[in-house]
C-alpha cells in the first residue's frame, strides 16, 4: 500500500478535474481527451477543485455497471485515503452508473459517453486519432446528456431518441421523428466533441431528421450499408427518467456510532433541522426520504469514525432498502455543501458577524457605507448588488396604481408610500444601466386584500408587463415582507396600514387608538408598520408611533438608536400634524397604557440579534411534467446552464428568482409563480413562505440577479447558436461518402467489441502517432468529388508552398495540413494537432500562412 500513498501523496489540488481508474487495484491516470468517457466495467475516481477563491473541492467515484466489488471496495479505500491526503476537507460522492448526481454529470457539459468492457475485461483502450471505428451511441438527456454502445443494429433504435452512427471519419446523427429540439441540439454538441476530441478535428458530422429520412438519401445509403435494410417498425419512445424531487420535505437526521462491533444508527431529529443538533464529537446521516444521504462528520469524532463514514452510509442504504444507486455524500463538519446547509433552518459560518449591523463585504470589497450607496459601486459589482438586493441607489422614477374594480387605477403622488392591507398595488420603477431604461414592476399584496384583487393584481401587471415589451422584472411582494430596495424608493415614507383602502370616497372604520412600530436607521431602509394596539406589540428595541383621538405619542425603547429616533420623528410627522408627545420607556403617562388597553408585559431583551442566514445560491431546472412540481438542481451552475427552453428557479435564500427563458413552454411560465410557492412551502428547513419571488426575463436580466453569476455576459443571448444554426455548420451531406468496400466497416462489432474501443481508460496518448497512417487508409470518408486520394501522409515539400495546381490528387488546398506526418506537424505549426483544433479559425489560419500551408 506504500505504493498507493505515494501516488496519493503526489496528487496535487488544482484548480480543474483529474480523472483516474482503477486498475488491478492500483490508481491510473486517464488521459484529459478521455474525459466523460466511462467503461462500463471499471470503476473511477474523480478529483474536482472549483476555480472559485475558496476552491472547493469534491471527491466522486463512479461504479461501473458491470464493475466488480474488489473493484469497487478498492476505488472506496483510495478515496478515503485521498480525502486525508487533501486535509479531509472535500465532499465525497458516491456514483454510479445511470443514475450519476448533476453535480458530477456538470464537469461534463458535452455528456458522459458508457462503454462496453474495462480494464480487466480484455478490450483495448485505444487512443485518439484512430478511424476503423463502427459503433451505435444511444443519446438521452437534454440538460445533462449520456450516450451509451448500443449493437450496431435497427434493433436498438427507437422513436424518441437519438443515435449516433460513429463511422471514425463521419458520424451519422439519426433523430427519432419524437425528440426534441433540444435534445437534437445536444446530441450535435456531443458528436462534435468526440470528433474534436476523439479524432482531432477529422471526422465530419450528418444530420438525418428520422421523420424525413427521404430527404437524406446519401446517408441513408450509407446506414442501411452498416446496419442492412430495416424490416418492421421502430420501438415507441423509451420514457425519461422522472427528474429527482430534491426538495423533499421529510428529512431526519440520525446519530450514528459503532459500538459493540455493531452500527447502530438512531434518530435524532426531523425536519426542520438546526445547526445545534450537530456535535463535532460525532457522525450524523441526514437522509432526504432515500433520495440521498449525507454524512457528516465532526472535527473531534474518532479517526475510526471518520474512516467508516463512506462504509456506514452504504450500510445505512442496505438497512433501509434503499436502491442500491442512492446518492451518497460525505462531508466534514466546515466543508459541507451548500445543499446541506439548505436542509437547516439557519445556517451560521464559524466567524460571521452577527445582528442587524452586519458588515457588508465581497470578497476583498471594503465595507460598505450603508447609508448612501454609491451606484456606480453597483454597477461595477453586480456581486455587491446581488448580496445587498440593490439594483441602484433608488433615485429613479416611480409610478403606482392601485387594483379597484379589477382595473388599475393611478394612486395620486401625494400619497405614495402608503399601502393599505386591504387594497393591492402596483410600483413601476424606472431606472437607467448603460444609457438604456430598466424597469421593476413591484406587486404589493394586502394581507387583507380579496383573492379576486390579487389575481387581478398578477393579471394587470402582465398587461403592463407586455405594454413595456416583456422589459420588467416582477417581484412579488407580500405585506410586511417588503424588499429592501422596496423601501429605499420610498425615501423614508413608506407606512403599511394593517387593513382598509387608500380608495378615496371611502372611509375606514374608526379603530380608535393606532400604534405603528418604526424601523430604520435613514431614509433609504425606515418603513412604519401598523401593529394591534395593546402593550404586547411593544419592543425595547424600536420607536413606537401611538395616535388617539387626544394624543400622538413618540415612544422611544431603551435600545433604538440616535439615527432610529430621527427616523421615528420623520415619519410621525407624516402621520399626523398635530404635537407629539415624547415618552421615554419606563416613563409612560398613564394615557399611554389606557390608550393600549393596559400595562402589560412586552419584549424587552437586548436588541434581538436578527442572524442573516449565510447561505449560498441554488440553481434548479422546473419542470411539471409529472403533474406535480419537481426541479432538478443544476451543480456548480454559471450563465450557460439558463437553458432558453426552460423556466430556471435560483433561490438566494432572501430570495427566489424565477428566470423565464424566451422559448420556455407557456403552461411552464404560467405555473411557475405557483411552482415557487410551492417550493417555499415544502422546504424542509421551513422557509419564510413570504419571501420575495422575483421574475426575470431572458435578456433583461438585473445586477441583483446577474451578480450572483461569476462572468456574467450580457450579450450572450445574441450570440447563442440554435439547433437549426447548429446543423447548417456542420458539413455538406451530399460531399459525405463513405468507402464502403472497406472491409472494416462491413464488419459488425456488436456494440464495442471488434479492433475499436474509444478511450476512457488509462494508456500512452501519444502512442496514436504511429497508427494513424494505416488508421486513416483503413477507414476513409472523401471530400474530393473525384474519390481520389492521396496513400497515407505526404512530405512536407509536396504540401508546402505549392500552388493548387501543384498538390498531389484528392488534397484539398484548404486542408493541408492533414496530410502531414504529426512530426512534421508540430515541427511546421509549432503545436499538436489537439492543440492546434482549440485555436480560433483566425488564428489557424494565421499558423498556416506562416508555414506556407495557405
Amino acid at each position: 500500500m506504500t505504493e498507493a500513498q505515494d501516488v496519493l501523496k503526489n496528487i496535487q489540488r488544482k484548480p480543474g478535474l483529474q480523472i483516474w481508474t482503477i486498475s488491478k487495484m492500483k490508481m491510473v491516470p486517464v488521459p484529459e481527451q478521455a474525459y466523460g468517457n466511462f467503461f462500463e466495467g471499471d470503476c473511477y475516481i474523480i478529483l474536482n477543485v472549483s476555480n472559485s477563491a475558496t476552491q472547493s473541492t469534491d471527491i466522486h467515484y463512479w461504479i461501473g455497471n458491470a464493475s466488480s466489488q474488489d473493484e469497487q471496495g478498492a476505488s472506496a479505500i483510495y478515496v478515503t485515503q485521498l480525502d486525508e491526503c487533501l486535509g479531509s476537507s472535500p465532499v465525497q460522492h458516491r456514483e454510479v452508473q445511470g443514475s450519476e448526481s448533476a453535480k458530477f454529470k456538470s464537469y461534463f457539459k458535452s455528456g458522459l459517453i458508457y462503454k462496453k468492457g474495462g480494464v480487466g475485461s480484455g478490450f483495448t483502450h485505444v487512443e485518439t486519432n484512430v478511424y476503423n471505428i463502427q459503433r451505435l451511441l444511444h443519446v438521452k438527456g437534454t440538460k445533462h446528456v449520456t450516450a451509451r454502445e448500443v449493437e450496431v443494429s435497427w434493433s436498438s433504435f427507437n422513436l424518441g431518441d437519438i443515435f449516433l452512427l460513429d463511422l471514425g471519419k463521419a458520424i451519422i446523427q439519426w433523430n427519432g421523428p419524437q425528440s426534441n429540439r433540444q435534445e437534437k441540439l445536444k446530441a450535435v454538441l456531443l458528436a462534435q466533441d468526440i470528433r474534436d476530441r476523439e479524432r482531432g478535428g477529422r471526422a465530419q458530422i450528418a444530420v438525418i431528421e428520422g421523420g424525413q429520412e427521404e430527404a437524406s438519401p446519401e446517408l441513408m445509403k450509407i446506414m442501411i450499408s452498416v446496419l442492412g435494410h430495416r424490416t418492421g417498425h421502430l420501438k415507441e419512445p423509451i420514457p425519461d427518467d422522472n427528474p429527482d424531487q430534491n426538495q423533499t420535505s421529510n428529512v431526519k437526521l440520525y446519530h450514528v456510532s459503532d459500538a459493540s462491533g455493531q452500527l447502530l444508527v438512531q434518530e435524532v431529529a426531523t425536519s426542520p433541522l438546526t445547526q445545534d443538533l450537530l456535535r463535532s464529537t460525532d457522525c450524523y446521516i441526514l437522509d432526504q426520504s432515500g433520495s440521498s444521504v449525507m454524512v457528516w462528520k465532526g472535527k473531534a469524532a474518532s479517526d475510526e469514525e471518520r474512516h467508516s463514514a463512506l462504509s456506514r452510509a452504504v450500510g445505512f442504504i442496505k438497512a433501509k432498502n434503499y436502491p442500491s444507486n442512492t446518492k451518497v455524500e460525505v462531508m466534514s463538519e466546515g466543508g459541507e455543501c451548500a445543499m446541506f446547509k439548505h436542509l437547516f433552518k439557519s445556517w451560521k459560518e464559524k466567524g460571521q458577524a452577527q445582528g442587524m449591523g452586519k458588515t457588508h463585504s465581497v470578497g476583498k470589497i471594503a465595507k460598505v457605507d450603508q447609508v448612501k450607496f454609491d451606484v456606480m459601486e453597483l454597477h461595477a459589482q453586480p456581486k455587491l448588488a446581488a448580496q445587498e438586493r440593490m439594483v441602484d441607489d433608488a433615485s429613479g422614477h416611480i409610478q403606482v396604481w392601485r387594483i379597484e374594480n379589477l382595473e388599475l387605477k393611478e394612486v395620486n403622488p401625494s400619497t405614495y408610500g402608503q399601502f393599505y392591507g386591504g387594497d393591492c398595488y402596483l410600483v413601476l420603477y424606472t431606472y437607467n444601466r448603460a444609457n438604456k431604461p430598466q424597469y421593476i414592476l413591484y406587486m404589493w399584496q394586502g394581507r387583507n386584500a380579496t383573492q379576486d384583487e390579487v389575481t387581478a393584481c398578477a393579471y394587470q401587471a402582465v398587461n403592463l408587463d407586455n405594454k413595456y415589451n416583456g422589459a420588467p422584472t416582477q417581484v412579488r411582494v407580500v405585506m410586511g415582507k417588503e424588499p429592501r430596495h422596496f423601501l429605499a424608493i420610498f425615501k423614508g415614507r413608506l407606512i403599511i396600514f394593517e387593513g382598509g383602502t387608500g380608495r378615496p370616497g371611502v372611509v375606514n372604520p374608526d379603530p380608535g387608538a393606532r400604534l405603528f412600530q418604526v424601523r430604520g436607521t435613514h431614509e433609504m431602509n425606515t418603513k412604519a408598520t401598523e401593529v394591534p394596539s395593546r402593550a404586547t406589540s411593544l419592543n425595547t428595541n424600536d420607536v413606537f408611533l401611538l395616535k388617539t383621538h387626544q394624543n400622538v405619542f413618540l415612544w422611544y425603547g431603551k435600545g433604538c438608536s440616535g439615527d432610529e429616533r430621527e427616523m421615528g420623528k420623520a415619519v410621525a410627522d407624516l402621520l399626523s400634524e398635530q404635537d407629539k408627545q415624547i415618552v421615554m420607556e419606563g416613563q409612560e403617562p398613564a394615557a399611554f397604557w389606557v390608550a393600549l388597553g393596559g400595562k402589560a408585559p412586552y419584549a424587552s431583551d437586548k436588541r434581538l440579534e436578527k442572524e442573516v442566514a449565510l447561505h449560498e445560491p441554488r440553481l434548479f431546472e422546473c419542470s411539471n411534467q409529472t403533474g406535480r412540481f419537481l426541479m432538478t438542481e443544476v451543480a456548480d451552475f454559471t450563465q450557460d446552464d439558463l437553458d432558453e427552453d426552460d423556466v430556471m428557479l435560483l433561490d438566494t435564500w432572501e430570495e427566489i428568482f424565477l428566470w423565464i427563458g424566451n422559448s420556455a413552454n407557456q403552461y411552464e411560465t404560467q405555473e411557475s409563480y405557483s411552482s415557487a410557492v410551492d417550493y417555499l412551502k415544502t422546504h424542509p428547513a421551513g422557509r419564510d413562505p413570504g419571501t420575495p419571488i422575483t421574475t426575470v426575463k431572458q435578456g433583461y436580466e438585473p445586477p441583483t440577479f446577474t451578480g450572483w453569476f461569476n462572468a456574467w455576459d450580457a450579450h450572450k443571448w445574441s450570440g447563442g447558436l440554435s439547433y437549426e444554426e447548429m446543423k447548417s455548420k456542420l458539413a455538406d451531406i451530399s460531399q459525405i461518402t463513405v468507402n464502403l468496400n472497406n472491409t472494416n466497416l462491413n464488419k459488425k462489432t456488436g456494440g464495442g467489441g471488434g479492433s475499436y474501443s474509444a478511450p476512457g481508460g488509462p494508456g500512452n496518448i501519444k502512442s496514436h502517432n504511429q497508427r494513424m497512417s494505416s488508421s486513416i487508409s483503413n477507414a476513409y470518408v472523401d471530400q474530393s468529388p473525384s474519390g481520389a486520394k492521396p496513400s497515407g501522409m505526404l512530405h512536407s515539400e509536396q504540401l508546402v508552398k505549392t500552388t493548387q495546381h501543384q498538390l498531389p490528387q484528392g488534397v484539398d488546398p484548404e486542408k493541408r495540413e492533414e496530410f502531414l506526418t504529426d512530426a512534421e506537424f508540430e515541427n511546421l505549426l509549432g503545436c499538436t494537432r489537439d492543440n492546434f483544433q482549440r485555436l480560433p479559425k483566425w488564428r489557424q489560419n494565421d499558423l498556416k500562412k506562416k508555414a506556407g500551408l495557405f
